[in-house]
């Protein structure tokens, strides 16, 4: 079945290529971008690399229409996997189909930039975020679960001519009428929340791993005592959560954990770790590399862990993940 593709698919998923490749903006498989064109939608499709957006077929036509009404609850179970067009294609929909849907925007990038990240995972980074964004169309959102939840809470904060979206503990979206509109932006939005990362010791053990495992780059971690602290109290955004597990533990306790943190020695990735979860490993050093010190960050708490890890649209990223 084909499906035309609207006049700015090529640069659409340049850009989407481009913020895919920088681990700055977007993580593993995480982010995802959707251009409309009539009543169809392209959205990436879930588990997919938005980095591989130019070489690969990662976008999912769905009924834009359809997914709306899944998006307010009037029909479906918010996966969105019923509004796929083609009945050939056999990728889902990415979890976040319904915010692109019912965002009234032609162009949308969601993603999970680091200097969004520093802001958005404490609430003096959100006080801060407030001035440094004055005078764009912006709003922040609190903390929800991805997809219907998530959706809901944008909805009840955007107005028609909103842009910016700030989600709490997640990310940024980007909405804009054409493809180098949204890029614009992008750019306008990083260069706005930029904080520079500070001058750590680069630490590697010179001592051996627990079995199984390896000295990570980001063992620096583990000799900041801040950092430590943080990174072992909790999770600050859902992707940690279905890469990593919750916050980063002492011991293989489970003997399933990805990363290990032990305090004052460093951090350990397991010898077989996937793509995905290196580049969650990577995403929090490059968090707290560049948080103030005078900003605490908030875990989001195990409530919404266990949600995330229960989750059978997550664990169906994490499947796709393990086979890369």
């Amino acid at each position: 079945m084909t499906i035309p593709r609207p006049p700015e698919f090529s640069a659409f998923r340049t850009l989407s290529a481009k913020l895919g490749q920088d681990p700055l903006r977007v993580q593993g498989p995480g982010g995802n971008t959707s251009i409309k064109d009539g009543h169809v939608m392209w959205i990436k499709a879930s588990g997919t690399e938005l980095a591989e957006a130019v070489e690969r077929d990662i976008f999912v036509p769905v009924d834009r229409a359809a997914a709306l009404s899944e998006a307010r609850g009037e029909a479906g179970d918010g996966s969105c996997k019923s509004t796929v067009i083609d009945p050939g294609n056999t990728l889902r929909p990415s979890i976040e189909t319904t915010f692109h849907a019912a965002l009234d925007w032609p162009v949308i990038a969601h993603t999970h930039s680091i200097a969004t990240l520093v802001h958005a995972v404490s609430p003096d980074g959100i006080a801060a975020l407030q001035a440094k964004l004055d005078g764009l169309p912006f709003v922040t959102v609190p903390y929800a679960k991805p997809g219907l939840p998530l959706t809901g809470e944008i909805l009840a904060r955007t107005t028609a001519r909103t842009q910016v979206i700030v989600l709490g503990n997640h990310g940024l979206i980007i909405c804009g009428a054409d493809v180098a509109g949204v890029a614009t932006l992008t750019e306008e939005v990083e260069a706005r929340l930029a904080v520079p990362a500070r001058s750590v010791v680069r630490h590697i053990p010179d001592t051996p791993a627990p079995d199984g495992f390896e000295w990570a780059e980001e063992s620096w971690i583990a000799i900041d005592d801040r950092s430590c602290a943080i990174a072992a109290a909790g999770s600050y955004y859902p992707d940690h959560v279905v890469f990593l597990g919750p916050a980063l533990p002492a011991t293989d306790h489970d003997g399933a954990r990805p990363a290990l943190l032990i305090p004052g020695q460093g951090v350990a990735l397991r010898n077989d770790a996937t793509a995905s979860q290196r580049a969650m490993l990577r995403c929090l050093s490059d968090l707290l590399i560049r948080l103030p010190d005078d900003w605490t960050p908030k875990a989001i708490g195990a409530a919404a862990e266990a949600e995330l890890l229960d989750w059978d649209a997550e664990k169906y990223r994490q499947a796709l993940a393990a086979r890369s």
